[in-house]
């Protein structure tokens, strides 16, 4: 199985993306798509360094979709087209 240099960066960024997603600063009993939400996210390459990412809980939730979806076509590419 041979892995591209570009697949390990996208999962790596992916990983981390969905990782930070646990520092969201959210209520859970809050359902409006409209409230804004704010994440610390770490800076690549820092370890120490965060910026904070702030976005409606519609646009977070596409972007883990967004991401969800290429983490499973980096996956597919990967087994080729035999499954192996």
């Amino acid at each position: 199985m041979r892995i591209r240099f570009r697949h390990l960066i996208l999962i790596g960024a992916s990983t981390v993306l969905l990782a930070s997603g646990a520092n969201a600063f959210e209520k859970k009993d809050d359902k409006d798509p409209n409230r804004i939400v704010c994440e610390k996210q770490e800076v690549l390459g820092s370890r120490l360094a965060t910026r904070r990412v702030c976005m409606s809980a519609a646009e977070w939730a596409a972007k883990r979709m967004l991401e969800r979806q290429m983490i499973d076509r980096s996956q597919i590419q990967q087994k080729g087209p035999n499954g192996g």
